[in-house]
């Protein structure tokens, strides 16, 4: 089969590899959409030690079963395969299973492939008037929703009346905000200092957007801050936006050190989470949501082929993409 394969810094080459191998209850899933994620860029740029070169990156999936227990059905693909017996796994905590793996990372090759085989288990299917475009979105929202549960879960407030605020405007950013809407939240900011992806996000949805290097306003001023980005600058805001009392869901991985402050946080009990992937039931739930709408039109990515997946990376690097994602169709 043809795949994009990762084979050092800044790059991606499509060649042939040999077809996936099925283990019992596994699926061979011919990949129809596969969406690039952060992560993904991570591993191109060298900073994701998870990723070594060479490998097939890619995890947000969607295609036509073509052998296995669910042949002949549509499905979208929780990348996340977890053990099934432990504590967490047990406990509805599925994505805190120790001995988790995610296609896209050792010893799981990735989806941006041709092929990819999964167990029927982290497989949903996928009704037929849905787009497999549309479909592949599943795992970057269900980031977003598993997120936003714990946000609701945790915070004091009625949700319908909370004032909220994404950081970052980029996929996890405008899947916080669909998250949002979709549990019913009224006010929501986004937060994006990149130009073009502004204008996209302002031309493409009823969104409040604003640029940030041009300050926030009102500080102490939300019930929840979504930090999508997670660099040290980002943490620092969302430290300062959020009220008394609040809640700050921390998604992004963008770095590891500085930001928090540990003072603020803890004078004005304000509850900080931070937030990996999501459980399988998050995952299922959110699939119904795009299938039922509950996230409005999900027309805000670009498509390429898989083929020309290298430059898709090297225009997201140049920020030459207006749209919060790239779908590549193999």
């Amino acid at each position: 089969m043809k795949a994009l394969v990762y084979t050092g810094l800044k790059t991606l080459e499509y060649r042939d590899v040999p077809n996936p191998d099925l283990k019992d209850d596994e699926n061979l899933i011919s990949i129809r959409s596969v969406g690039i994620c952060g992560s993904d860029m991570h591993a191109f740029l060298g900073h994701d030690d998870r990723r070594p070169a060479p490998l097939i990156l890619g995890h947000e999936a969607a295609g036509d079963v073509i052998e296995g227990p669910l042949k002949g059905t549509r499905v979208t693909i929780n990348p996340l395969v977890t053990c099934q017996k432990c504590k967490e796994c047990k406990s509805n905590r599925s994505n805190l299973c120790g001995k988790r793996q995610i296609i896209s990372m050792q010893p799981r090759e990735g989806a941006f492939a041709e092929m990819v085989a999964m167990p029927s288990r982290n497989l949903v299917v996928v009704p037929d008037n849905i787009s497999f475009n549309d479909a592949a979105l599943t795992e970057p929202l269900a980031v977003c929703w598993h997120a936003v549960r714990l946000g609701i879960n945790a915070l004091d407030t009625e949700i319908q009346t909370a004032n909220t605020l994404v950081i970052g405007g980029g996929a996890i950013g405008l899947g916080s905000a669909l998250s949002l809407m979709a549990k019913g939240v009224k006010k929501i900011k986004i937060a994006e200092p990149n130009a073009k992806r502004r204008a996209f996000l302002q031309a493409n949805t009823w969104f409040d957007i604003y640029d940030p290097t041009e300050g926030h306003g009102e500080l102490s001023n939300y019930d929840i801050v979504i930090d999508a980005v997670g660099f040290a600058s980002s943490r620092t805001d969302a430290c300062a936006l959020a009220k008394p009392g609040s809640v700050i869901l921390h998604i992004g991985l963008g770095d590891s050190d500085g930001g928090l402050d540990i003072r603020r946080l803890t004078l004005q009990e304000i509850r900080f989470i931070g937030t990996y992937t999501y459980t399988e039931q998050d995952f299922i739930d959110t699939a119904h949501a795009i299938f039922d709408g509950s996230f409005g039109s999900l027309d805000w990515y670009q498509t390429r082929p898989l083929s020309e997946g290298n430059d898709a990376f090297e225009q997201i690097l140049n920020g030459e993409i207006a749209a919060p994602k790239i779908v590549l169709n193999p």
